[in-house]
């Protein structure tokens, strides 16, 4: 009999842990599901996020919804407001010019930091990336054309050696992703920008550090001035941004 009693006790335990694993997984589907979501302006800033509908809308219970809304709050692309929800967060102009400045501020840390660290094969993939951009900026795909721009600066990131910059600089950028600033890319500003990075690769091969920090720096400032000019800046979610 006692026998049968702790098989029914650890069978219990199985069964509420393995649930609990169930849970875990599926919140963790959610989130992906929900994150691609915000970051594709699916769900455009300000847009509330009901757990019910959203549950309704994926199938599932509202446990892992909470759950994947509370990481996309950590994230900074949830705000979670006490007794309203939860909603998609937005950023303000000044927001971005400080989000903007403190990223400006890191990738120059990246380069020094990561310097050392650059391969051949490391220089190869920002040439191609800068390629890439160069082909997406002509074809008029500016979205893409920013995304891409944030995975060649987020090359020096993740070759920085330094775990804490990168768990500063991920959220930063993720929700900065989500905009576009026309200001930024008119005027020949895409070409600029190309023409920059060739010229920070170029220092780079030439194992110029103080020069490439130089660039990367000269580079950052002609956005941060068009934010710091005090004029109205627009803020356009890329959902709905014009492509070819």
């Amino acid at each position: 009999m006692l026998y049968c009693w702790q098989y029914t006790v650890y069978s219990i335990q199985g069964q509420m842990e393995l649930q609990n694993f169930d849970n875990a997984t599926l919140a963790e589907r959610v989130y992906k599901r929900l994150r691609d979501d915000v970051l594709s302006n699916k769900y455009p800033p300000g847009e509330p996020l009901p757990e019910e509908a959203i549950a309704t809308t994926l199938n599932v219970s509202r446990a892992p919804v909470r759950e994947a809304l509370r990481k996309l709050a950590v994230d900074g692309l949830v705000t979670i407001i006490r007794r309203h929800g939860a909603m998609v967060s937005s950023l303000s102009s000044q927001e971005y010019l400080e989000a903007y400045q403190i990223r400006a501020s890191l990738e120059v840390l990246s380069v020094q930091l990561s310097f050392a660290r650059l391969g051949s094969a490391d220089l190869g993939e920002l040439e191609r990336l800068n390629q890439v951009m160069a082909q997406q900026a002509n074809d008029g795909y500016i979205d893409k054309f920013f995304s891409t721009d944030a995975t060649f600066h987020s090359l020096f990131i993740n070759r920085s050696g330094n775990e804490r910059l990168k768990k500063v600089y991920s959220p930063l950028i993720i929700q900065m992703s989500r905009y576009y600033i026309p200001s930024f890319y008119l005027k020949g500003g895409v070409e600029r920008a190309i023409d920059e990075h060739q010229e920070i690769i170029r220092a780079l091969r030439a194992k110029d550090v103080e020069k490439a920090v130089q660039l990367l720096q000269d580079h950052n400032q002609a956005p941060q001035r068009v934010l710091e000019s005090g004029k109205q800046i627009e803020l356009i979610p890329f959902a709905h941004s014009p492509q070819k």
